[in-house]
């Protein structure tokens, strides 16, 4: 059976509703972020990033973004896994101390540096280390760096992920996750919002 349309799935979108309608209408791009989906998250073989690892960053990124009902379909694909609950409870303990706002971080030296903004420069607990293990340790780590402080990743930042036993095709593969699980958090929010305006519509039309 075919894995139904994760966008659908997370903003309650329902076939034959005006959202439905409004997404079939930019067919291509319903089609590609499934796709996209698809290739992140239910390979045939995760090869250099696991199944589990990608549902432990999933959780742990939608956590920070603080999107409830997406953390939940993220938990349950990583309670599914084996010890999936397990490392569940540990990065929700995780998100906690990695919740923040931003972005924020430092420019190169020039005209932008007056815009600047000191962040938390989070690190994974040694409790969380314990149970979650020096591969997803540094990726949450450079998963937090990535949604909060983008501009300031530099070259130690990789060579962290490849001492933890990160190949070059694993970091570009998490790069793209953590990169799709943002847009899909801005495209599920929004869609949210139109369709409670839509509804709202429809309420006052009737009244």
């Amino acid at each position: 059976m075919a894995t139904k349309d994760i966008i659908d799935t997370l903003a309650g979108i329902e076939p034959g509703t005006a959202l439905d309608g409004i997404r079939a209408r930019r067919l291509q791009a319903r089609e590609n972020a499934q796709k996209s989906y698809l290739s992140l998250f239910e390979p045939i073989d995760g090869g250099d990033f696991s199944h589990v690892e990608r549902a432990a960053v999933a959780l742990f990124v939608i956590g920070l973004h603080r999107e409830p009902t997406m953390a939940a379909f993220y938990r349950a694909k990583l309670t599914a896994t084996a010890d999936g609950a397990r490392l569940a409870e540990a990065i929700e303990v995780e998100i906690g101390r990695g919740e923040t706002s931003g972005p924020y971080g430092a420019y190169p030296a020039g005209p932008l540096s007056v815009e600047n903004t000191a962040g938390l420069i989070y690190r994974v607990s040694a409790e969380g280390k314990s149970v979650l293990g020096a591969r997803l340790a540094v990726a949450l780590e450079h998963a937090h760096l990535l949604v909060f402080r983008p501009r300031d990743a530099a070259s130690a930042d990789m060579k962290a992920l490849l001492a933890a036993g990160w190949s070059d095709t694993g970091i570009v593969t998490f790069s793209q996750l953590v990169a799709f699980l943002s847009f899909q958090v801005r495209v599920v929010t929004g869609l949210r919002v139109l369709g409670a305006s839509l509804g709202t519509a429809s309420a006052a039309a009737g009244a």
